[in-house]
């Protein structure tokens, strides 16, 4: 069953050049992990606020477990629906990590023993269990997105929408959230669309695609879609390190596979090592 169908949309924000969705059509299954690649202004954020009714589709479709998104069921379909932001600071409600994950489930009116079983659920999953008593203000930007992410788990939504939820986080904080995320849909079964200009992020997804102008121009897995390096770089999308650095081992003459998977470049190196010897 689709999760997220996306029948003919289009959207517009009403400035001169068209539109930022253009006659899509697109969807995610149940269980999925789906990433979406694009340059900014492609309309990959847009998508993402479609998806949740935060923006309404000007002309098309956007369905949600098969229920067309309409006023009338906006509300389940936000409950269904996660999204996380770019900037955790903007999804932060409380001072303390507790009551900020609480904060979605209270308003959703559950009883207070079942709330305390989703902050519990929720911080577990992310990983943040000792610091539920924390002040927010005092952790870190992953930590602080991962508490981010929780607040949205706490309302056990089928689909969590990441709007370039690690463009604000370091290296390592990026490998966290992404960690989380690959966990929750393995493990959960919380269908995923990753929003990102991260290539290297999107190898976890299952499928991935490309947006530019409000269309899907390349799809595919995410080795279909690196292996077509030249035409990434027309759409603004350069490849991450490793897919650098095999370019350059083949323009040397080595036969290595693209690949962004470095124990699959290092096997590569090696036999091309061993035949040379």
């Amino acid at each position: 069953m689709n999760a997220i169908e996306c029948k003919d949309v289009c959207f517009s924000y009403g400035e001169e050049g068209g539109f930022a969705i253009s006659h899509l059509n697109f969807s995610v299954e149940e269980g999925e992990f789906v990433a979406i690649l694009g340059h900014n202004g492609s309309g990959k954020s847009t998508l993402a606020r479609l998806f949740n009714g935060l923006l309404e589709a000007d002309a098309g479709e956007v369905d949600i477990f098969g229920v067309k998104l309409d006023e009338k069921t906006l509300y389940e379909a936000r409950k269904r629906v996660g999204l996380v932001f770019q900037n955790p600071d903007n999804q932060t409600v409380a001072s303390i990590v507790e009551d900020d994950v609480a904060f979605g489930a209270e308003n959703v009116g559950l009883p207070r023993e079942e709330i305390g079983q989703r902050i519990r659920f929720a911080l577990s999953a992310v990983g943040m269990e000792e610091y539920r008593s924390s002040l927010v203000s005092r952790l870190s930007g992953g930590q602080k997105q991962r508490v981010a992410i929780a607040g949205v788990l706490a309302l056990k939504p089928s689909v969590i929408v990441l709007d370039e939820s690690t463009a604000m986080l370091d290296p390592r904080g990026r490998r966290e959230i992404m960690q989380v995320v690959e966990k929750l849909n393995k493990e959960e079964h919380i269908t995923v669309v990753l929003i990102t200009h991260f290539l290297e992020e999107a190898m976890m997804a299952s499928r991935a695609v490309v947006m530019n102008r409000g269309e899907i121009v390349m799809h595919g897995t995410p080795k279909e879609i690196f292996s077509r390096h030249e035409e990434l770089l027309t759409y603004n999308l350069a490849l991450p390190r490793i897919g650098e650095i095999c370019k350059k081992l083949q323009a040397a003459g080595l036969g290595v596979r693209d690949t962004l998977d470095i124990e699959e470049l290092a096997e590569d190196i090696a036999g091309e090592l061993t035949c040379a010897s």
